[in-house]
């Protein structure tokens, strides 16, 4: 599996958005088989964050200057967020950057591997929890409807799961893995 996902994630063209009017941020898409299921790992935000408070989302954040690449802002954040050290993630593509209207971030996502079982500890001040979803739980929970926002309208989706809502930029990202993953698994 992580052979063939690695594979449809590098023929894929990526699709970058570049405007310099938006932030750059990155975030990691952490996946680990756990007992012969593939998993994806979200966090949960602590009220005390500035942005995105309480939201489902991909531990991740905001590029800065001491990151010299998107995806050393991605591991840094995983370090401080929920302790997953960057030597433990094993990279395996990108996805197509995604917009964060509410916040006017563009995300560039990255899907690394996590070994299982893993020590992983929420920092408490970022991070409130961590939630381990099996991935074949999500595909048919989606539902999606447009919003406009100013003079931008886009698609919203929705995943639900255990009581949580998933949505926004962290939905776009997950619909955009959920439909590689899945056309890798079909091909098996």
């Amino acid at each position: 599996m992580k052979q063939r996902l690695k594979q449809a994630l590098s023929l894929r063209q990526k699709q970058r958005i570049v405007n310099p009017k938006r932030i750059s941020a990155a975030v990691l898409v952490p996946i680990y088989d756990k007992q012969g299921q593939y998993y994806i790992l979200f966090i949960k935000r602590t009220e005390w964050v500035e942005k995105h408070k309480g939201e489902i989302s991909f531990p991740g954040g905001v590029h800065e200057e001491r990151d010299k690449t998107l995806l050393d802002t991605a591991l840094r954040e995983c370090a401080e967020e929920i302790d997953l050290m960057a030597e433990d993630a094993e990279i395996l593509g990108e996805l197509d950057d995604e917009v964060s209207v509410k916040t006017n971030y563009v995300i560039s996502p990255f899907v690394a591997l996590i070994p299982w079982p893993y020590q992983l500890k929420v920092d408490g001040r970022e991070t409130e929890e961590i939630i381990e979803a099996p991935i074949s739980a999500l595909p048919d929970k989606g539902y999606s409807r447009q919003v406009t926002r100013g003079d931008e309208t886009i698609t919203s989706y929705y995943y639900h799961y255990q009581g949580r809502v998933i949505w926004g930029a962290t939905a776009r990202i997950l619909k955009k893995f959920l439909e590689i993953f899945t056309s890798v698994v079909e091909s098996q």
